[in-house]
């Protein structure tokens, strides 16, 4: 069983059991309910469910286990010939969450 749901303009396939990460959100508690469902398939032989643009009544759940830091990207500016260079790094935070269940 799978489904595709929507979160922070990105559009995530998940399964039950997964671990993955998502943006980071202030109000981050304990679960987060992912009601944006696009689309759900039960079982191989059964026709996946797609909404239009969301299937009604459908949700998956998921459990926060943490925050983490994203892999470091440089940003570097320059200019030939003028003596200037500039490096900044950046780690973008991200909220590691596992699927509980889905429903719908």
């Amino acid at each position: 069983m799978y489904a595709i749901v929507e979160d922070s303009g990105t559009q995530i396939i998940v399964r039950e059991g997964d671990v993955l990460e998502v943006d980071l959100r202030s109000d981050a508690s304990d679960s987060i309910v992912f009601d944006r469902v696009l689309a759900i398939k039960s079982d191989e032989n059964a026709p996946a469910k797609i909404g239009t643009p969301y299937i009604d009544g459908a949700s998956v759940s998921a459990e926060v286990m943490g925050q983490i830091k994203g892999e470091k990207i440089d940003v570097i500016k320059f200019k030939r010939r003028k003596g200037y260079k500039r490096k900044q790094g950046h780690r973008q935070p991200y909220l590691r969450v596992k699927i509980n269940g889905i429903t719908g």
